[in-house]
């Protein structure tokens, strides 16, 4: 992977006046159709070359597939795809597009696993309670803003020194075991007014709850991958024949509700004074910890490190000589000093844009439109469902030179201009949070933990070597050296 400049070359916009073509693909019978795109799309083919796949096929960014679950969960799986950056961008417009539950897609998960309430990352901006409970989340964030880093860096500490004890001992070390330990534990002080979740009734096994629970809603579009591939359709057939029951985690959910509501006290005072019944808050504060915030971080912070890792010990070095550097002339890790480190910023971005943690986005149109690509106007009927899979938009090579390519000073100097088509947040990277839109309101905090975590790696060690593979949606990682820095 190469760290070297790379100047980009000028987004083609569509042309004034595009051809109006007719979406093409299909979706095939209504039962089998679907059977037949996700056993390609987890199994024959795989993710990525299912979509590449159909993009050579139909000469098209634009086109007709079914997505996962189908039969028998969802009823529901057709979709049609956009996959450059211009059609994506429809995503983002919620006076063309709605949210509602939409956010796992074509399948909403019971609401029994979110205290039988709709919770807003299901909710659209047109309904008033999205409006009032993103405004809560907005304020909790705005309020421990002097938190965010200093709070880090100690959870961040604790999860060095478990690394290093791990290597010494192992040879070797699971940094996503580790670092989801470290993750629970930062959202539940940041948010609980600074409680350790071992100190309460969770224990150690504040992680282990949340995994279960999210796996449980998340299972019927993910896969394990511990089958080999001809033996797929047994995973398939397990996964999504019917939904995981609510009740094998119900026990497990109630923990995490009764821990937030003793801790969360603050948070749950702020929602009343809003209107908002506290009850209701609470299952929202469960569900912004645990799957937005805890559940970002376990696809989140693997990924940083493995794109890093991968870069190699030249791009390290680098890191390393600005960071140090800065926070010698800082006199410490502050806002200031962080905004100082142009290449770490970059390289959070670059991250960002190659891999996005969350990789897809979801929209049913509103009235009937015309979406764009690069070369051509596709029409859309009201109520169709829009799918978009981010990686593809976040490397469309007509935006990115070398979009396959980790470039970590993309984003230095004139490159900041391309932040616009960095689309991982649900909204552009250059777009606000707001009440009305759909934006991750930790949109901000997340591209300042990414930077932390590489400044404090790499203000205590020179370079690291791993092994990556994939689980789930996630990467994972394991540490098989770290070489402390060589001015301590």
């Amino acid at each position: 992977m190469s760290s070297s400049s790379s100047s980009s070359s000028s987004p083609s916009l569509p042309a004034p006046e595009l051809p109006l073509k007719p979406v093409p693909g299909d979706w095939g019978h209504r039962f089998f159709g679907p059977i037949r795109d996700r056993l390609a799309y987890f199994y024959s083919e795989g993710r990525d070359d299912f979509f590449s796949n159909r993009i050579q096929k139909y000469k098209s960014t634009v086109f007709k597939t079914n997505m996962p679950p189908g039969p028998f969960i969802s009823s529901s799986p057709r979709v049609i795809c956009l996959l450059d950056s211009v059609s994506f961008a429809v995503l983002f417009d919620t006076s063309k597009v709605e949210k509602r539950d939409v956010l796992d897609g074509t399948y909403l998960p019971s609401l029994d696993y979110t205290g039988g309430l709709r919770v807003c990352a299901y909710l659209d901006p047109s309904e008033q309670k999205h409006s009032s409970l993103k405004y809560l989340f907005m304020t909790t964030l705005a309020t421990r803003h002097n938190k965010f880093i200093p709070l880090f860096q100690t959870c961040l500490s604790q999860l060095f020194n478990d690394l290093e004890s791990e290597i010494s001992t192992k040879k070797k070390a699971s940094f996503n075991t580790l670092s989801d330990a470290m993750s629970f534990n930062y959202v539940f002080r940041l948010l609980c007014d600074n409680k350790d979740p071992t100190e309460t009734k969770l224990g150690s096994k504040g992680p282990k709850l949340v995994d279960k629970w999210l796996l449980f809603q998340l299972a019927p579009i993910g896969s394990l991958g511990v089958l080999p591939s001809g033996l797929g359709f047994l995973e398939d057939v397990m996964l999504r024949t019917f939904a995981f029951p609510f009740f094998l985690v119900k026990s497990d959910y109630q923990k995490l509700y009764d821990a937030f509501y003793d801790f969360g006290g603050s948070i749950l005072d702020e929602a009343e004074k809003l209107g908002i019944d506290r009850d209701e808050a609470c299952h929202n504060l469960v569900f912004l910890a645990g799957f937005n915030a805890y559940g970002g971080m376990k696809v989140l912070f693997p990924g940083l490190i493995k794109w890093v890792a991968l870069a190699g010990e030249k791009l390290h070095k680098k890191l390393a000589e600005e960071i140090r550097s800065v926070v010698k002339a800082e006199g410490g890790v502050t806002f200031s000093a962080l905004e100082k480190m142009v290449l770490t910023k970059s390289v959070a971005y670059e991250f960002l844009r190659i891999d996005p943690p969350v990789p897809f986005q979801y929209g049913k149109a509103k009235t009937d439109l015309v979406v764009q690509s690069h070369d051509a106007a596709f029409e859309i009927k009201k109520g169709e469902m829009l799918f978009g899979y981010q990686p593809f938009a976040t490397k469309d090579p007509k935006v990115f030179e070398n979009p396959e390519e980790f470039v970590a000073d993309r984003f230095v100097g004139e490159g900041e201009k391309l932040l616009k088509y960095v689309y991982w947040s649900n909204g552009r990277e250059t777009e606000d949070v707001a009440a009305e839109n759909k934006t991750c309101p930790g949109k901000n905090l997340v591209v300042l933990l990414c930077r932390v975590l590489l400044v404090e790696l790499f203000l205590r060690y020179d370079t690291f070597e791993v092994d990556a593979t994939v689980f789930m949606f996630a990467a994972s990682v394991t540490f098989k050296s770290l070489t402390k820095a060589s001015n301590t």
